[in-house]
């Protein structure tokens, strides 16, 4: 019997080992010297709460599942009908496809063809590499279509620093602004500074906080890179991102199934935010023939 997952690429180099799968193209378990750093999910599961999952052509909501485009009125299905919205895009549940492959390395593509949610065509390649600094994920877009056509992404890790609810942990967060959303979890439109327990740009415990907000202003390095980190007492998580990822959603859990409820912070690099095919916030315009390129991954120490 095959697993719900499709079929399992299992990565390893030196003490890193990662298992990426074919259903979504994502990211199944990812391990150090045999600890676990993500809250991933066994090979006779799903992928429940979008965990490790690529998240294209759009990530997080679409308010209403609508949206417009060169002046025609587009609708998806509803895939979170108790907020009436459409989340995490349209490539979760498909057939990717592994292609080049050695033991540390594979990238999976898949091409999502036009339909009645996304009447446009595009490549898309996830390249998940492991190497001595960790994972390493690149993404790439590309138009195959004949005019121009949205396009944002995301990616949804949950990661665990090892202390069982993430109460106890540390997370850093190094971002200047939050966006504000309302109970559907739509952006309002607003952009304020962070305080009170949204200021983690120093690292705090996050204690009994209740995380499911966007992050933006991310403060990056001489790289570009964007790093959050999650620290506990026997290990410290950084997940980077480059300037292609103008966002971060962090989620605390609390709405999951008991089994994982706070049981890993899900740190989500995003191209753009939530709603973004309406609001215009980060979203990309990809011309035929045109490419989008980003890249996150995910040390230790």
């Amino acid at each position: 019997m095959s697993a719900p997952s499709g079929g399992q690429v299992r990565l390893r180099h030196g003490p890193w080992e990662a298992v990426v799968v074919e259903v979504g193209g994502g990211l199944r378990t990812l391990t150090h010297g045999g600890a676990a750093l993500l809250d991933g999910y066994a090979e006779g599961e799903m992928a429940g709460g979008g965990r490790g999952q690529v998240l294209a052509p759009w990530p997080n909501r679409l308010a209403g599942g609508t949206y417009a485009w060169a002046g025609r009125d587009l609708r998806a299905p509803l895939s979170e009908p108790a907020r009436g919205n459409a989340i995490h895009g349209l490539v979760r549940w498909s057939n990717w496809q592994a292609t080049d492959r050695a033991p540390d390395r594979v990238t999976m593509r898949l091409r999502l063809h036009p339909q009645p949610a996304y009447p446009f065509a595009l490549d898309l390649a996830a390249a998940y590499v492991l190497g001595p600094d960790g994972l390493g994920v690149t993404f790439t877009a590309a138009n195959a279509g004949d005019g121009p056509a949205p396009f944002g992404v995301g990616f949804h890790p949950y990661l665990t620093a090892g202390t069982g609810l993430v109460d106890d942990a540390v997370l850093t967060v190094p971002a200047d602004a939050w966006l504000p959303a309302d109970d559907a979890g739509i952006p309002t439109g607003e952009r304020r500074p962070v305080d009170g327990d949204l200021d983690l740009r120093r690292g705090r415990a996050i204690g009994g906080a209740v995380l499911d907000h966007c992050f933006t202003g991310l403060v990056r390095d001489a790289e570009g890179r964007a790093t959050v980190t999650l620290e506990g007492p026997s290990r410290r998580l950084r997940l980077w991102m480059d300037g292609a990822f103008g966002f971060v959603m962090v989620f605390t859990g609390d709405t999951l199934p008991p089994q994982h409820r706070r049981r890993g912070v899900a740190v989500e690099p995003m191209s753009c935010a939530a709603d973004a095919f309406n609001s215009g916030a980060g979203l990309v315009a990809l011309d035929p023939g045109g490419t989008f390129s980003g890249s996150w991954g995910i040390a230790v120490g």
